[in-house]
């Protein structure tokens, strides 16, 4: 606990919260499954996370719309956005799961966003909103400066490339689900007017964004 404290410059005055934000739901109490893991708290941090990064968008570009700050803000908040940051601060060494789900570091990026998140809300609950800022500060500022342009989404670029065309909306298909509950694999097909493509990802929507951004660069180059 004492090396997430340094990685993020902040000490926990209650470490009780820091344990129960570096402890999976798998790893429960008397089969009552959740109950000391940290989904209160990650709940606590996607608000905590959502105000902090909008106040940051809202400063950074004010000569932007409320869509283009919609987009850089689901980029920064993503699953893969706030996995990359928990392997920055350490959580994947970290994190406390069941036996059950697997040995060794936790890699699976929706896990590791979560914890994240659930972080941060201890943080938040511990010190208050300056010291969430202060953790994330940090982590996003240099991102929001690398943001040159709003991104797109994949699965939007590819819905308006389709309906540009006059060839309906893309359709995705889920070819399978495997792997333990913290590290569940997803392989998702999805297909535009007979051209098709695929990608895998930890959650779902993962998937199709990963199948929506490889069907549509071989279309835009084809």
């Amino acid at each position: 606990m004492s090396e997430i404290e340094a990685s993020i410059g902040y000490v926990f005055r209650d470490k009780r919260l820091l344990e129960r934000a570096l402890t999976h739901s798998s790893l429960d109490a008397g089969g009552r499954r959740g109950k000391r893991g940290f989904d209160r708290l990650e709940f606590l941090g996607d608000r905590v996370l959502g105000l902090a990064v909008a106040d940051a968008l809202d400063a950074a570009f004010p000569a932007e719309d409320e869509g283009e700050l919609g987009r850089r803000f689901a980029a920064l908040v993503s699953a893969p956005s706030l996995a990359a940051i928990a392997l920055e601060i350490g959580l994947s060494r970290a994190l406390r799961v069941s036996i059950s789900e697997g040995p060794g570091e936790v890699a699976n990026p929706s896990v590791l966003a979560d914890a994240f998140e659930a972080l941060l809300g201890a943080v938040y609950r511990d010190g208050g909103f300056a010291a969430a800022e202060a953790v994330l500060s940090p982590r996003f500022a240099p991102r929001i400066a690398a943001m040159r342009d709003p991104p797109r989404d994949p699965k939007t670029a590819l819905q308006e490339w389709a309906q540009g065309r006059a060839l309906g909306l893309p359709t995705y298909r889920l070819l399978s689900s495997a792997g333990p509950a913290h590290a569940p694999e997803f392989r998702v097909e999805v297909e535009v007017a007979g051209e098709t493509a695929a990608g895998s990802g930890s959650a779902k929507r993962i998937a199709e964004r990963a199948a929506a951004a490889a069907l549509l660069g071989r279309l835009e180059t084809s």
